[in-house]
């Protein structure tokens, strides 16, 4: 099956508790990965397709925030950075967050359009590496999941000069009420300083735990095809596997 850049899988869940129910099941699961097989993974397996069924069976496993990610950045002098952020949607075309664009990491983005994510699913001792670069999306879709965030998020996003110094938490919560008061009654607009992050990226390993650390990891290296629009997008990857 061939995903195209408008087959995206959007990240609409939001969890604010486990229930009882979900911490039994993630009890349950823990460390169920360890005994299953790995799925069936061809030559022609796209890995864009894996990442959407572990995705998925992280979902089910009951994890918190199975969205979360480790978004790690550069600057210009060579200095990493991470943090953890929510993934929105992914597709083809790469793997999508939002954020400030005067924050820090938006800042080293710019100056270094080099990035990796990670995902880490304890309970189902999964993890799964990605490197590539990024670019901005475009304002229409910035603008389109802004208005999908509810009413206080968006006045936070506002409100929040992210990563520069606070004197004092009263001074961002007048922020806040002067936002609220300025956009009362009215739709809030995308402010010009915020949208989202594409990683378009190069490098997906799969990493599955084992018995005895003997861990499978399966990787999938983009190849640098010329017309690759024309081409199969699952021959687009080289697939080879690492030592653990």
């Amino acid at each position: 099956m061939l995903l195209s850049p408008s087959h995206t899988f959007p990240i609409t869940f939001y969890f604010t508790a486990m229930t009882l129910f979900e911490k039994l099941r993630c009890l349950f699961t823990f460390g169920q990965g360890v005994a299953l097989p790995l799925p069936d993974i061809s030559s022609q397996t796209n890995p864009i397709q894996l990442f959407n069924q572990w995705f998925n069976d992280a979902i089910k496993s009951g994890i918190l925030l199975p969205e979360s990610m480790s978004v790690s950045s550069c600057d210009k002098n060579g200095q990493p950075s991470s943090r953890m952020v929510l993934l929105k949607e992914f597709n083809d075309n790469g793997f999508v967050f939002y954020t400030n664009y005067a924050s820090r990491k938006s800042q080293d983005l710019t100056e270094n359009n080099k990035i990796a994510l990670l995902f880490h699913w304890n309970v189902l001792q999964r993890q799964v590496r990605i490197e590539g670069v990024v670019e901005q999306v475009t304002r229409e879709q910035s603008e389109k999941y802004f208005h999908s965030r509810d009413r206080g998020s968006q006045i936070g996003a506002w409100a929040s000069k992210q990563s520069s110094p606070l004197a004092n938490k009263e001074e961002l919560q007048k922020q806040e009420a002067f936002y609220s008061e300025k956009f009362a009654g009215q739709e809030i607009p995308l402010p010009e300083f915020w949208g989202g992050w594409r990683i378009k990226p190069h490098y997906i390993e799969f990493w599955q735990g084992r018995a005895n650390r003997l861990h499978d990891r399966i990787c999938f290296q983009r190849e640098n095809i010329e017309n690759e629009t024309q081409k199969d997008q699952n021959n687009l990857w080289r697939q080879f596997k690492l030592n653990p």
